[in-house]
């Protein structure tokens, strides 16, 4: 009895695919932990660096803390994104979970339309970041997107306001503060400096104020049962 081997062709950077053709090939690749298709470009990232790392983890920090403090939210870093055609990984996103009320949901193990914040570390992936993917995602409706410039060093956050992003400006203080999640506080200064200890500190000044108690107890109030 002769056995045929399927062959894999494997994710090729740049190249051109349907949603349906990059999610096959790649569930037919177990090892490739990082891919992204944006309007049908398939993006393999390049080895993150030091800085980039440092970044990720800075950010995660702070967002899983907001979560772990807000009922109804969840975070989570470099999980594939199903929207408009598209498959991105953002570096980290924070959701309202569809129970509460949130703008996506999850089908197969795989979360489907939009975050309402999403963040991303812009290295080498800048022109990506700040082109197609900003595209992407004020197109499907994330609400908020910093992109953290590390050449660059600044924060640039971006809030969706009549289907187009607008950059937001801190505070008098310098704190940026989310709308969409209030209490959401960001020292830029403190993140680019990698400041872990005033990063939360800030933070939790921002999860100490009635705004985000109001917020978290309307999440709870509108709780769908099930």
């Amino acid at each position: 009895m002769t056995v045929i081997e399927r062959t894999t062709k494997p994710l090729v950077n740049g190249e051109r695919l349907t949603l349906d053709e990059f999610l096959r090939r790649w569930e037919e690749q177990p090892d490739l932990k990082l891919a992204e298709l944006i309007e049908g470009v398939v993006y393999l990232p390049s080895p993150v660096g030091s800085a980039h790392a440092w970044q990720d983890s800075l950010v995660a920090t702070w967002v899983g803390n907001y979560a772990a403090r807000t009922p109804g939210c969840a975070s989570g870093g470099n999980g594939t994104w199903l929207m408009r055609g598209s498959a991105p990984q953002p570096d980290v996103h924070l959701r309202i979970l569809p129970e509460y009320g949130g703008q996506s949901r999850e089908e197969k193990g795989l979360c489907v339309g939009a975050p309402e914040f999403a963040a991303e570390i812009a290295g080498s992936s800048a022109p990506l970041d700040l082109g197609k993917k900003r595209n992407l995602y004020e197109a499907a409706g994330v609400r908020e997107y910093i992109i953290v410039l590390i050449e660059e060093g600044r924060v640039l956050w971006l809030r969706l306001e009549d289907g187009l992003y607008r950059e937001i400006a801190p505070g008098a203080d310098g704190i940026l503060r989310s709308q969409i999640f209030p209490g959401l506080w960001l020292d830029a200064k403190a993140l680019l400096n990698q400041e872990a200890a005033r990063l939360l500190d800030v933070l939790d000044l921002g999860l100490r104020t009635p705004e985000h108690g109001e917020f978290a107890r309307k999440l709870v109030e509108g709780r769908r049962p099930g």
